[in-house]
């Protein structure tokens, strides 16, 4: 079993920037895909970005594309979301979710861990 926690969400400004870390336990996450999820008030769950297993492959969605990095030490067992360029419709709690497959995948129903989710809010 892999239990993640997220870190790093708070109050930012449009315009500001925000680390997200998500700490995964157990010996399974050096080859494990990984994923971020967000989840608005009143709205769906949306992809946010995955990374495969070695790090080597990134997906984002179109709507943080460019502004929004994924990436991964599984050395230290521990996810990242580098959040540029933040607007206020980033605001969501986001989760951190992980796979038994190594291959990324960009639908939340693939995704066989999560976490607790951490929650950003950006102001205008």
């Amino acid at each position: 079993q892999v239990q993640l926690v997220e870190s790093g969400g708070g109050l930012v400004q449009a315009g500001g920037s925000l680390r997200l870390s998500c700490a995964a336990s157990g010996r399974t996450f050096s080859s494990s895909a990984m994923g971020w999820f967000r989840q608005a008030p009143g709205k769906e769950y949306e992809f946010v970005a995955t990374i495969n297993w070695s790090g080597g492959s990134t997906y984002y969605a179109d709507s943080v594309k460019g502004r929004f990095t994924i990436s991964r030490d599984n050395a230290k067992n521990t996810l990242y979301l580098q959040m540029n360029s933040l607007k206020p419709e980033d605001t969501a709690v986001y989760y951190c979710a992980g796979r038994r497959s190594s291959n990324s995948n960009v639908k939340r129903d693939e995704y066989d861990y999560w976490g607790q989710g951490t929650q950003v809010t950006v102001s205008s």
